[in-house]
């Protein structure tokens, strides 16, 4: 591999600001490049301040922003996030060009990091979804369940999170679609503890997989978003999902991220949690869990995105 992958692999961490902007139409070529250009020295900038902190970021561009930001050959799969209905439960479709996706050991340093970018961007766009999102116990989200078991590691983590040789131009890139989902907690909290685990496929306190569903019974979350071929080979994403909520307001809920470099895969999942498998059957959590935002962006490369500076 020639090109040098984002930070992508990352490793999870406590705090993160998942950030996504809306381009004005107005803004200049040459200063929305600069601007996409300056980002790895300016988390560079934030991270040399304490370098026990694990800074991170990760730039997403989206299908109708590509041509304007880049002046390149739009990667093969990237599009807008496809709206899913028809079922009950709808995987929204909202606006959005770029995406930050900015990881530290600490909020402080996420919060340095999108002041800075946001410095950066100025008049060049506004933000469209603003998500601070924080490490809950044991990697647990807020329906009380331990979140990104099915991760890969190492070696396949790579294998399923980045484009491989296949696409010269952007190997060593990424599709990463994004969900914001609100969570119904009172109803939830109102369900079993076993209702629960059937719903999720897995138990709650011990986080073992349960039995999977077969033939045309209801599929638990879990089965649902095992995506195997033909062949019986399994198919990875790498999600780094996050917590996020406010007890005040009330509101409470998961970042969804899913890095991949096929973004099939991904699409898939979704397609069986909103449409069902079979058709109709879709995911129970999504009775508790409202998607209100939805979008796909590309990573490039490190060195493709130091590169689009005019």
């Amino acid at each position: 591999m020639t090109n040098t992958p984002q930070a992508v692999l990352a490793p999870l961490s406590p705090a993160a600001i998942f950030l996504t902007i809306k381009v004005n139409e107005t803004a200049p070529v040459a200063e929305l490049r600069d601007f996409l250009a300056s980002i790895p020295d300016i988390t560079k900038d934030v991270a040399i301040r304490d370098v026990t902190g694990s800074v991170s970021c990760v730039t997403g561009i989206g299908a109708d922003i590509w041509d304007k930001a880049t002046g390149l050959p739009k990667p093969a799969q990237l599009h807008p996030f496809k709206e899913l209905s028809g079922y009950g439960p709808v995987a929204v479709s909202t606006p959005g060009d770029l995406f930050f996706h900015i990881r530290a050991g600490r909020q402080d340093l996420c919060f340095e990091l999108e002041t800075r970018i946001m410095d950066e961007l100025g008049k060049l766009g506004k933000v469209a979804d603003e998500t601070v999102g924080f490490r809950y116990f044991d990697a647990r989200d807020l329906l009380g369940f331990v979140d990104g078991t099915a991760n890969p590691v190492g070696a396949d983590a790579a294998d399923s999170a980045l484009v491989g040789a296949e696409d010269d131009r952007y190997q060593g890139g990424s599709y990463v679609l994004v969900q914001k989902y609100l969570h119904k907690i009172p109803q939830w909290r109102e369900v079993s503890t076993e209702e629960q685990e059937d719903i999720i496929g897995r138990t709650k306190l011990e986080n073992v997989e349960l039995d999977d569903a077969e033939g045309d019974a209801q599929k638990s979350h879990k089965t649902l978003n095992t995506i195997e071929d033909e062949e019986g080979n399994e198919h990875d994403i790498l999600r780094d999902n996050m917590p996020f909520g406010s007890p005040g307001s009330g509101k409470f809920g998961t970042y969804f991220i899913g890095y991949a470099g096929d973004l099939s895969i991904t699409e898939q999942m979704l397609e069986r949690m909103f449409l069902g498998d079979p058709r109709g059957k879709y995911d129970r959590i999504l009775d508790f869990s409202v998607a209100i935002t939805g979008g796909v962006f590309f990573v490039p490369p490190l060195n493709v995105l130091e590169s689009l500076s005019a």
